[in-house]
């Protein structure tokens, strides 16, 4: 994230931008346009933003202080760390055609990225000591891959703000982790004295 950040700050263009934005656009047809909208839906509104406030109430409910706060903290302030990036950096989004699903809030780092690759890291870190570890990676990381993509597909991130949300998604999941279960402590576990 920091590198992307940096060369974003200097006005320095990424290279890959541009073509891969093409290319997504080039692969544009009225059934790829359907799947993409949905895993865009689902990447916000429809999916990782019920699905978050469920987790963390039924974590609540469950009576798991620990997870409960550990998921809390992470997707909460994912939230609020890309509002305030994404105001920092007031970077505008892609024009190179007119979107089928245009935005118009500032584009890095992308906050569809952003949240479901937090979602994914919470899901995995909660499970990874599990039997379920496998069971919740592949899917939740395939997941967050094609929400990623539909946002380029649909023209309204480049890529690297893409890059960008996920770096942060995956950066602030590990130290909300390691703050709230220190010293090896471990979701699902009692802490010992």
């Amino acid at each position: 994230f920091g590198a992307l950040a940096e060369e974003l700050h200097e006005g320095d263009a990424f290279s890959f931008d541009a073509p891969l934005l093409q290319l997504a656009h080039e692969l544009a047809s009225h059934g790829w346009n359907r799947v993409f909208l949905l895993f865009s839906k689902l990447g916000y509104e429809w999916g990782v933003v019920p699905f978050d406030i469920a987790l963390v109430l039924v974590l609540a409910a469950m009576r798991k202080v620990r997870e409960g706060l550990f998921a809390g903290i992470a997707l909460g302030g994912s939230a609020l760390l890309n509002l305030g990036a994404k105001q920092f950096f007031a970077r505008e989004r892609p024009s190179l055609w007119e979107s089928i699903a245009p935005e118009s809030t500032y584009s890095f780092p992308s906050g569809h990225a952003m949240g479901s690759m937090t979602l994914a890291a919470v899901l995995v870190l909660l499970a990874w000591q599990t039997r379920w570890g496998w069971w919740v990676a592949l899917p939740a990381l395939a997941f967050a891959l094609l929400v990623g993509l539909s946002r380029v597909y649909l023209g309204v991130h480049y890529p690297s703000d893409i890059l960008a949300g996920w770096a942060a998604a995956i950066a602030w999941a590990v130290l909300a982790y390691l703050l709230v279960f220190p010293h090896g402590q471990r979701p699902w576990k009692q802490a010992t004295g």
